[in-house]
């Protein structure tokens, strides 16, 4: 007919074969898109194999507790003359091993040995004029006997018969004195032992207690530790005790234990004597190792088992039953009470017998499937 539109029958077919298309692709997003939720939801990797230690509670632990001190020689000491003189040889030298009674040092005595020889000679005529006075007393007490002489002449020569006698005895109390200077001119080793320092050298004119060098005894060492006050009872004079040395372990019997505090560190000194042929030096540290009980429930745990958290708390994965009886890791809070080498006493929201992943935790988060291994 004139002037009418038929209709496209071209475009509307094209038309319908989209809509369809997409129909169908979006059936196809909405069934992918549920299936992946669904595996999301329930995960079918295979459960990780781990290592497990099982969390024994108790009431206290052990904890070590270690002391450091000293080792001394038994006697250490500065040696001096006790006279003033002129330092003429000085023979010791340092590291010599030296017995008791060596000469170590010796003075110029020249001096002392000219006034002994004038004390000496002084004696001699004190000596000669004392015997002529003797003689002379004798004589006149035997004249006053007979009247020969009067009591005043007699009494004359017996007191000067005596002040010659005590005029005497000052003369050889000088000699003895000069004697004890000589003697002592010569520096002898108190004890046996090792020369550690010389302080001066042959030449030096010496004033009374002026340090000439450092003998250190020989022997077996002692070890000097401080010992903290709530621990001081514990301690028994006589016994053996461990201690650590940088050569290493020995056993020292406890000498004694001084009854008061040092001010400063508020510690008894306890004294060791260290066993004979110990490999250790004046002046090392000894350690001395005390075991105390500390009552604190809680169980030990190895350090690869804990996690640091946040502000300071510790976390540890433990076994435990999903829903679907799967076993998981599952997260608890534990505090460090205290570490002793590769393991660490913990208390927390842990219960007694339950199972703690031993290592590799910081791979697993909590949720996920594991599997023990058979200890």
């Amino acid at each position: 007919m004139p002037g009418s539109t038929r209709p496209n029958t071209g475009s509307s077919r094209t038309l319908l074969v989209s809509l369809g298309l997409a129909a169908g692709l979006t059936a196809l997003l909405t069934t992918a898109i549920t299936l992946r939720a669904s595996l999301a939801g329930h995960p079918q990797s295979a459960p990780l194999p781990v290592t497990t230690t099982l969390f024994r509670q108790q009431d206290s632990y052990e904890q070590a507790l270690r002391l450091t001190g000293l080792l001394q020689a038994r006697a250490r000491a500065r040696l001096a003359f006790e006279v003033p003189g002129l330092l003429l040889s000085l023979s010791a030298r340092e590291g010599e091993h030296v017995t008791a009674g060596a000469a170590l040092a010796q003075l110029d005595t020249r001096q002392l040995q000219a006034q002994r020889a004038v004390a000496a000679a002084d004696l001699a005529s004190v000596e000669a004029d004392l015997e002529l006075a003797r003689l002379r007393s004798e004589r006149s007490t035997r004249l006053q006997a007979t009247g020969a002489i009067s009591a005043q002449d007699a009494d004359a020569a017996r007191l000067g018969a005596a002040a010659l006698a005590s005029r005497r005895q000052a003369l050889l109390a000088r000699l003895h004195s000069i004697d004890l200077d000589l003697e002592k001119s010569t520096l002898r080793a108190p004890y046996e032992g090792v020369v550690a320092a010389r302080d001066v050298d042959p030449g030096t004119v010496l004033a009374v207690g002026t340090p000439v060098l450092q003998l250190v005894s020989a022997g077996t060492l002692q070890a000097r530790i401080g010992i903290p006050a709530g621990h001081v009872a514990a301690l028994v004079p006589g016994e053996r005790y461990p201690l650590q040395l940088p050569s290493g372990s020995v056993d020292a019997v406890l000498s004694a234990v001084r009854a008061d505090l040092d001010p400063r560190t508020r510690t008894a000194l306890a004294v060791f004597d260290l066993p004979a042929g110990a490999a250790a030096l004046d002046g090392e540290i000894a350690t001395l190792v005390l075991s105390e009980t500390v009552a604190a429930a809680g169980g030990w745990l190895p350090i690869s088992a804990l996690l640091e958290g946040e502000r300071g708390i510790w976390t540890v994965l433990r076994l435990g039953q999903r829903d679907d009886g799967a076993t998981v890791a599952q997260r608890e809070a534990v505090e460090v009470l205290h570490v002793d080498g590769n393991r660490a006493y913990v208390r927390g929201t842990l219960q007694p017998g339950q199972r703690v992943i031993a290592d590799g935790i910081h791979r697993i988060a909590a949720g996920t499937p594991v599997q023990p291994l058979e200890s």
